[in-house]
This record gives C-alpha cells, structure tokens and sequence, in this order.
C-alpha cells in the first residue's frame, strides 16, 4: 500500500486538538476517494453499551464504513498509529456499528465493514502521511 500525502491543518501540541486535524484530515481523504461522509464523532454514553464513539461514518458502493482514526504527531514513538486500535477497541466499535446501524433505521442485512485511517504528522515540514486499511476489523 502506498501512503498518500496531504497537509496538515494545524499544528498544535494539544492531543484532542491533534485528533480533531487528523479526523479532518481524513474527511478529506474520503471525500477525494468517493466516499459519502454521513456521520461524525458519534458517541454514545448508555449502561447497555460501553460509553464510545466512532470518529466517521461513511458510505461507498452500498457499504456503510465505520471508521477509526489514529493520529500520532512526529515518529519518535515505537509504535504506528493503526496498533493504537486494540483488539477491545475493535470490539466496541463492531458493538458501536450496530447500535448506529439500528439507530438510523438500517436494514438488517446491510452490509457494513470498519476501516482504520492511520496518520503520522510531520511537525518539521507540516506533512502527514495517511494509511488506510480497509475492512480491517473482522
């Protein structure tokens, strides 16, 4: 897979700052690959379900796409962005994707996948590069 590249829209230090550029960032990502945006941030708070969100929600070719973003800032750190998603967060968004899917009135038989979107940012030169790893949650 070949990373893409695209610009970073800001560059502060603060970590929630840092994930609101890279869920931006992969909006438009999306958006340049066809994708129909139909949800963002939705989160749930209930005692049926761990309290969780999911970042994107998003449509192409009939496939509803539940997407995670993992941002990092800079490379020093051990690990890539995506092996932030643990197998618990896996868990909880598939939990998370059918809550949405019943939420908004989705037949049952609709098909639906998670996606993970992995972003390295560059605060040297202000660059990030992007990876998308389709249907990455089984």
């Amino acid at each position: 897979m070949q990373p893409q590249k695209c610009y970073a829209v800001n560059m502060t230090g603060d970590a929630k700052q840092i994930g609101r550029s890279g869920e931006d960032m992969a909006v438009k990502y999306l958006k340049t690959k066809g994708y129909d945006i139909l949800d963002r941030n939705f989160y749930i708070s209930s005692s049926c379900l761990d309290k969780g969100g999911i970042d994107i929600v998003a449509k192409k070719d009939g496939v509803i796409i539940f997407v995670e973003v993992k941002t990092l800032e800079d490379s020093d750190s051990p690990f890539s962005p995506e092996e932030k998603a643990n197998w618990r967060k896996q868990r909880k968004l598939a939990r998370l994707g059918q809550f949405w899917l019943n939420q908004n009135r989705m037949a049952l038989d609709v098909p639906w996948q998670i996606d993970i979107i992995a972003i390295k940012i560059n605060r040297t030169d202000k660059r990030a590069q992007i990876n998308h790893f389709k249907n990455a949650v089984s």
